[in-house]
C-alpha cells in the first residue's frame, strides 16, 4: 500500500481551506441576497446594503419599473419600490419595509489585486440563490452600459455568471462587497463583468440624495474624427482626434458659446478630447454652471470658446 504524496496531501489541504473560505462567505452573505421579479420583464439579483431595508440591484433589471416582487432568502416576499435608477453606469436602488433585515456592506475595490478570490451570489435562472467563485481576473476594464455610455473601473472575474445574476453582489473572501454583478460576454469563455463597489458607493449615495444621477451637457451631436497630423503638430495638439460637431441644438450651451457645425472639439478645460467617451467622462454635475474653456478645431485654426454647461435633464422628459 503506497502513502499519499506530499504534494498531493499540501494541495488537498489548500482545496479544504478554498472550500472553508466560500462556505464561510456564503453562510455569512446570503441571507442579503434577493431575487427580484419585475413583472414580464423577468427576473435578477439585489442585495440588501442596510439593514433598514435599502438593496441594490442592476438598473436594466428594474428600469422602467416603480415596484418590484422581492423575495428573500428565507422564502418571504415584499413589495420593493424603486428609489433611483441611473442606466448610464447600470445600478439602481430599492426599498423594501422592514427594520434589523440582514445587510452587506461595501468594501474598497480600489484595494482589489488581480488573482484575489471572487464569489459571485445570485439567482440564475430565477432559481434560489447559487454562488460561483474564481479570480479578479483583470481590473479597471471599460464597458459599454445599456444607455451606450462607457462605464470605466469595471472588475472582471472567472466567477461564472448567468441570466438571473445581475444584480447581485461579487464578494471577497472576507465577506465585502467588491462589485455589483452586471454582464457576462456569452460567447467568451470565464469573461464576467461587475462595476465596482467604489462606483456603486458612489452612484446610491447621490441616488439616495437625488433619485438620479446629475451630469451636464452641451446640446450637441457629435462623432469621432480625425485632425491631420499635420494640423495637430502645428496648434499643439495633445489627441489627434476629436469629436466633430454634426449639429447643435439651438438653445443650449454650445449654441450660446458658439459652437458651429463641423467644428471639432478636442479639449474641455484641460482634458483634451478625443472621441464621444473622453467628452461624457468630463460632462459630470461638477461641470454644471461652471465657465470652462473649450477649444475646437474650425477648418486649420484652433479656436478657443467659453462654455457653461447645463444640468441635463432630458431623462427627465423620457
Amino acid at each position: 500500500m503506497g502513502f499519499p504524496h506530499p504534494a498531493a496531501a499540501h494541495d488537498r489541504e489548500l482545496l479544504d481551506a478554498y472550500s472553508s473560505v466560500v462556505v464561510d462567505v456564503i453562510e455569512m452573505m446570503a441571507p442579503a441576497v434577493v431575487k427580484l421579479e419585475v413583472g414580464r420583464q423577468g427576473s435578477g439579483s439585489g442585495f440588501l446594503f442596510a439593514s433598514d431595508g435599502l438593496l441594490a440591484t442592476n438598473s436594466h433589471v428594474v428600469h422602467g419599473a416603480s415596484h418590484v416582487r422581492v423575495t428573500f432568502a428565507d422564502g418571504r416576499t415584499a413589495r420593493g419600490e424603486v428609489l433611483g435608477d441611473d442606466p448610464d453606469t447600470d445600478l439602481a436602488i430599492v426599498r423594501v419595509a422592514g427594520n434589523h433585515l440582514p445587510s452587506v456592506t461595501f468594501g474598497d475595490s480600489s484595494a482589489l489585486r488581480v488573482g484575489q478570490i471572487a464569489i459571485a451570489i445570485g439567482n440564475p435562472y430565477g432559481f434560489d440563490c447559487t454562488v460561483t467563485a474564481g479570480v479578479v481576473s483583470a481590473l479597471g476594464r471599460s464597458l459599454r452600459s445599456r444607455s451606450g455610455r462607457l462605464m470605466d473601473d469595471v472588475i472582471q472575474t472567472d466567477a461564472a455568471l448567468n441570466p438571473g445574476n445581475s444584480g447581485g453582489p461579487l464578494v471577497t473572501s472576507r465577506g465585502e462587497v467588491i462589485g455589483v454583478n452586471t454582464a457576462m460576454i456569452m460567447p467568451a469563455q470565464g469573461l464576467s463583468f461587475a462595476i465596482a463597489s467604489n462606483t456603486a458607493r458612489f452612484v446610491v449615495s447621490r441616488l439616495l440624495r437625488d433619485g438620479r444621477i446629475r451630469r451636464s451637457y452641451l446640446g450637441v451631436a457629435g462623432s469621432k474624427a480625425g485632425v491631420p497630423r499635420a494640423v495637430a503638430h502645428h496648434l499643439g495638439l495633445a489627441v489627434q482626434s476629436g469629436v466633430r460637431v454634426e449639429s447643435v441644438e439651438p438653445v443650449s450651451p454650445a449654441s450660446a458659446a458658439g459652437v458651429r457645425t463641423r467644428d471639432v472639439i478636442v479639449a474641455f478645460g484641460d482634458r483634451p478630447i478625443g472621441g464621444i467617451d473622453d467628452l461624457q467622462r468630463v460632462l459630470t454635475e461638477d461641470a454644471i454652471g461652471r465657465a470652462t474653456p473649450l477649444a475646437v478645431i474650425r477648418g486649420v485654426d484652433r479656436v478657443s470658446l467659453v462654455v457653461v454647461p447645463w444640468e441635463d435633464r432630458r431623462s427627465d422628459r423620457d
